[in-house]
C-alpha cells in the first residue's frame, strides 16, 4: 500500500468537500479580549473573536492571571508527573474542594481536560461496575461516546433529549442490572438544553445512576455558576456532574464531582487519571481563582445574557437565520460546507471577524453553521459590525433570509 498517497487522497477529499480544517494563527491580547492578533502570509492585523469558548472572558480576568503568576513563582511551570508519582500539590487539593463545593458534592477529581474526564470516568464506571448498562443520549459529545465504547459495557442510544424514548428502552432492561444514564445539560452545537429533571425521575424509577456533562454550562448558569443543574435545583439528584475548566472558567482541565467513594473509585482505577501527568499547579490555582470569583460575581453572567439578547435582536432585524434555543450559543445556519468556509474566510479577510466554520462530523451534513458565542466583553459596536458583515455576505452568497 502507498501510505503517503492514501493520506494525501483523504486530505484532498476533505478539501473538495469544503471540510478541511485550517487553524488560524491567533494571539490573544491580555486585557483586550475579544481582540486578537491574526498572523498570516499577508501580515498581521487585529481581529475580533466571536467563537471562543472563553464564554465570560475569565481567561483575561486580573484575579485569575494574578493567581497563575503567584503559583508559578511558588511552584514553577509543571506538576512534575502524575499525582501518584510526584505527589499532590496543594493547588490541586484546593481546586477539588472548590469544585465539590460548587456542585454540592462530597468530592471532586481533576483531569487534564474535559475530554479525558468523560473518557476516563465513563470508561471506568462502565467497565468495572458488574453487568452495567449505559444509556446514552444520541447527541452526546465525542468524549462521552469514546468513554462508553471504551468501557465495552452494553449500551443503548436514546433519541436526543427524548424522555419517552429513554423510558421505552428502560422498560426492556433487566430491573436488577446496574444502569447509568449519560447526557448533557447544554449541547454545544445546537445550544439546546437537556430535560435533566425528567431524566432524573426515570433514573429514580428504574434504579439508574445519572451522569451529567455540564461542560458548556458551568460558570454561566446558576446563582454561583454551578450549571443548569444548580439553576434548576437538581444537583443533589445527579450521581456524577462532569465539567471543564477550559471554557467559562477560562483556564484548562476537566473534572468530575460526585460522592467521596465514587471519586476515589475513579481515582484508583481510571487509567486516564493514573497514568497522566497532573495539571500544572499554576493552571489549578488560576482555575480555583476563577471559580471563586464566579461563585460571588454575577456581573459576567448578566453581561453575557445582555449581549446574546442584543445579537439575536439584530440578527432578526437583518433576517440572518439562526437556530433558536434557550442557551448562550447562537448557531447561524448556512447549510453548505463550502459556503460556510467561504463566509468564514471573508469575515476574517474583509471584516476582521473570526468565526470558525462548523461542519461534518461535528454537525450533520447540510447543517453547517457559524457558531457564535457572545461574551460580556463584546460591545454594541462589535455586534453591529458583525451583523452588518453577515447581512452583506448573505446577500452576496444568495442565501435564504429568515423572516423577522
Amino acid at each position: 500500500m502507498n501510505y503517503e498517497a492514501f493520506f494525501k487522497n483523504e486530505l484532498d477529499t476533505l478539501r473538495n468537500d469544503g471540510r478541511y480544517r485550517i487553524f488560524a494563527n491567533l494571539e490573544r491580547k491580555v486585557g483586550g479580549f475579544p481582540s486578537a492578533i491574526h498572523r498570516s502570509e499577508k501580515g498581521e492585523n487585529e481581529i475580533r473573536v466571536w467563537c471562543s469558548n472563553d464564554y465570560l472572558g475569565m481567561g483575561q480576568n486580573p484575579s485569575v492571571i494574578k493567581a497563575m503568576h503567584e503559583a508559578i513563582d511558588l511552584c514553577g511551570a509543571g506538576a512534575g508527573g502524575t499525582r501518584n508519582i510526584s505527589g499532590t500539590n496543594r493547588f490541586h487539593v484546593e481546586l477539588e474542594k472548590e469544585l465539590a463545593d460548587l456542585h454540592g458534592k462530597e468530592s471532586a477529581l481533576l483531569f487534564t481536560s474535559g475530554y479525558v474526564s468523560n473518557w476516563a470516568a465513563l470508561g471506568t464506571l462502565g467497565s468495572l461496575i458488574p453487568n452495567c448498562i449505559i444509556l446514552s443520549d444520541a447527541g452526546n459529545h465525542a468524549s462521552m461516546i469514546e468513554g462508553i465504547k471504551h468501557s465495552r459495557a452494553e449500551r443503548h442510544i436514546f433519541k436526543h433529549n427524548d424522555v419517552a424514548d429513554l423510558e421505552r428502552i428502560l422498560k426492556t432492561l433487566d430491573p436488577e442490572r446496574p444502569k447509568l444514564i449519560a447526557f448533557e445539560s447544554v449541547y454545544s452545537m445546537d445550544g439546546d438544553i437537556g430535560p435533566i429533571k425528567e431524566f432524573c425521575d426515570l433514573a429514580d424509577a428504574y434504579g439508574a445512576m445519572t451522569y451529567l456533562d455540564e461542560v458548556h454550562a458551568v460558570g454561566i448558569y446558576g446563582p454561583r455558576g454551578g450549571g443548569i443543574a444548580e439553576r434548576e435545583g437538581l444537583m443533589d439528584r445527579l450521581t456524577v456532574i462532569e465539567g471543564t475548566l477550559g471554557k467559562a472558567f477560562g483556564v484548562v482541565g476537566g473534572y468530575i464531582a460526585a460522592s467521596a467513594a465514587l471519586c476515589d473509585f475513579v481515582r484508583s482505577f481510571a487509567s486516564g487519571f493514573i497514568f497522566t501527568t497532573a495539571l500544572p499547579p499554576a493552571a489549578a490555582a488560576a482555575a480555583a481563582a476563577s471559580i471563586r470569583h464566579l461563585k460571588k460575581s454575577n456581573v459576567e453572567r448578566i453581561g453575557q445574557r445582555d449581549r446574546v439578547q442584543r445579537l439575536r435582536l439584530k440578527l432578526d432585524a437583518a433576517g440572518v437565520p439562526y437556530m433558536r434555543n434557550n442557551s448562550h450559543i447562537v448557531p447561524v445556519m448556512v447549510g453548505d460546507a463550502k459556503k460556510c468556509k467561504w463566509i468564514s474566510d471573508l469575515l476574517m479577510d474583509r471584516y476582521g471577524i473570526y468565526i470558525q466554520p462548523i461542519n461534518y462530523p461535528t454537525v450533520p451534513k447540510g447543517t453547517e453553521r457559524l457558531r457564535i458565542t457572545p461574551t460580556p466583553l463584546h460591545t454594541d459596536a462589535d455586534i453591529d459590525h458583525l451583523v452588518g458583515a453577515l447581512s452583506e455576505l448573505w446577500s452576496h452568497c444568495a442565501l435564504n433570509r429568515a423572516v423577522a
